[in-house]
């Protein structure tokens, strides 16, 4: 499915002019004419002229404002799109059960097997990143992952 540029450019001014207008809520240095505030009022102007220019350009185009790609003509294609939405639900809905471990890995395992890897490498690649995440984020930057059944069996607790 392909936006065309004219909504795509919209949405792009639209989003700047919000965290343009949110910059007003920065704090003002004292004794200073511009503060915290400038920086980021600078980077929204330019995303702004950025939108508009992309949306003349699609103007002009003369496309059609949704064009469907042809993958997205059958239900396959639909399927593929919806794969790491639907990812995302089911960690959510697993995580806090089965734990970081078992949800990680059969989340990446399955997101794998669905793009054509094979089994043996779509479960090796759900293992080691699921432990790779884990080590980094649960050691490194202590940020608390859920523990669930799993890691009750493993560390007892």
């Amino acid at each position: 499915m392909r936006l065309h540029d004219t909504l795509l450019g919209a949405l792009l001014v639209a989003l700047a002019a919000a965290f343009f207008a949110y910059t007003f809520t920065f704090p003002d240095m004292p004794g200073q004419r511009y503060g915290p505030a400038l920086f980021p009022r600078l980077i929204a102007l330019g995303i702004m002229a950025c939108g508009v220019l992309i949306a003349v350009r699609g103007w002009r185009s003369g496309r059609p404002m949704l064009d469907l790609s042809p993958p997205l003509r059958h239900l396959q294609g639909w399927l593929a799109l919806l794969a790491m939405p639907l990812a995302v639900v089911f960690y959510w809905l697993a995580a806090d059960r089965l734990g970081f471990l078992p949800t990680a890995t059969i989340v990446v395992a399955g997101l794998c097997a669905w793009l054509g890897v094979r089994l043996w490498a779509a479960l090796l690649t759900g293992v080691l990143t699921a432990l790779v995440v884990q080590w980094f984020f649960g050691s490194l930057m202590r940020v608390p992952l859920p523990r669930g059944w799993f890691m009750q069996l493993v560390a007892g607790g």
